[in-house]
């Protein structure tokens, strides 16, 4: 299974990992067959029922506790998870946006009353989680954003614009940053819950036309002059918006580089496949020196890598992932990401330009990766700043 034959983590070797995994891959070969993916890259988005379906058969909020809805598990269940869903190519579903990155903002920082009231819904699909940070003037610079949630009675008034947000036109949950004191700059940002179904004012702007990642929906959403009651902001405290993101960014950042790493993992998987079936002057691609060594280069750095991630993965279940690593390792491996695919599309040649063709689509949504979740120019400045 994949090229890179490295031993997971201690943290991961759990035989009850491995058949969760394994159901996992089995609900999408039966849920998300290339047919129905394909139906999903032309409508730019995956379809509403394949998150009720989902939630139905326990991959959302896997590690969110049985007593607020979820199935009890932890975050090695969501690496499973998203490890399986990298492993059989199913693009769009934002289950590492919902499972990793979304819901674990509730359950770190909502009171019980929040946690009691939303996550058994995000937990069985019926709310889409999204959360929408950047704006068209403010993309990694969340100090300056200019959404505004001012006190109105016994709730806040919500005003601004997101850009870029992931699963924007499903999403039916989204957790807002927004500035409920303008006057005291990062100390004045809070995390403000808007259920769009009882939202007014809220609109979603256009599904924007993007460089890959097609079947995933990016949007821009509206706040004018939206209503949310008092317990809908996250943990009922004022001006921990800042604290919050900051607090779970090193498992964000973690969380793409995995995906990273199994993208890397499977274009070399396609493109070996494809080079000892190609032949070129009537021999195999594979058996040209030139193949083998770029590839033999390609394997090595990326085995390197996964090697890191593992660190990582263990360092964040003993509490010890900082920020400074996580920054390198979400740096590196999508960096890696980016010449791995690329170089793996050239092996292809024509074939590698076509659509139709795996390696297409995966070069093409590996651009991205250095782009969010804070990008790669950011994540330089933070480990630069532990020089």
């Amino acid at each position: 299974m994949g090229v890179l034959n490295v031993a997971d983590p201690a943290i991961l070797q759990d035989e009850e990992l491995t058949m969760f995994g394994d159901s996992v891959a089995r609900f999408f070969a039966e849920h998300a067959p290339a047919a129905r993916q394909e139906k999903w890259r032309e409508n730019g988005q995956v379809d509403r029922e394949f998150w009720t379906e989902a939630g139905q058969a326990g991959l959302l909020g896997v590690s969110v506790p049985a007593e607020y809805g979820g199935v009890g598990g932890d975050f090695r269940h969501d690496i499973a998870l998203f490890r399986a869903q990298a492993r059989v190519g199913v693009d769009g579903f934002a289950a590492s946006l919902h499972n990793g990155i979304v819901v674990p903002y509730v359950v770190a920082h909502g009171t019980e009353e929040q946690k009691h009231r939303w996550l058994p819904h995000l937990c069985n699909g019926e709310m889409i989680s999204a959360i929408a940070m950047s704006e068209p003037a403010v993309g990694s610079d969340l100090q300056n954003i200019r959404t505004t949630a001012l006190k109105d009675g016994n709730g806040y008034r919500i005003n601004g614009a997101k850009t870029f947000i992931s699963s924007g036109q499903l999403a039916n949950f989204i957790v807002v940053a927004a500035k409920t004191d303008p006057s005291l700059g990062a100390k004045g940002v809070s995390l403000l819950v808007v259920e769009t179904d009882k939202a007014e004012g809220f609109r979603r702007g256009r599904k924007l036309k993007k460089m890959g990642q097609d079947a995933a929906d990016t949007s821009e959403l509206f706040f004018d002059d939206v209503f949310v009651p008092a317990d809908n902001l996250l943990g009922e405290v004022e001006g921990q918006g800042f604290r919050q993101l900051m607090t779970e960014l090193p498992r964000e950042r973690l969380v793409i580089a995995i995906q990273a790493i199994e993208a890397i993992d499977r274009a070399l998987e396609v493109t070996l496949d494809y080079v000892r079936e190609r032949k070129v002057f009537g021999q195999p691609i594979l058996s040209f020196q030139n193949t083998q060594f770029k590839l033999a280069d390609l394997k090595t750095e990326a085995t390197a890598a996964k090697c890191f991630v593992n660190y990582c993965i263990e360092q964040l279940f003993n509490g010890k992932l900082d920020t400074t690593t996580a920054s390198m390792a979400k740096l590196l491996v999508t960096e890696l990401q980016g010449k791995v695919v690329d170089t793996c599309l050239q092996f292809h040649g024509g074939y590698g330009y076509m659509d139709e063709y795996a390696i297409s689509r995966m070069y093409r949504d590996a651009r991205i990766s250095r782009i969010y979740g804070g990008s790669n120019e950011i994540m330089r400045m933070l480990v630069a700043r532990s020089l």
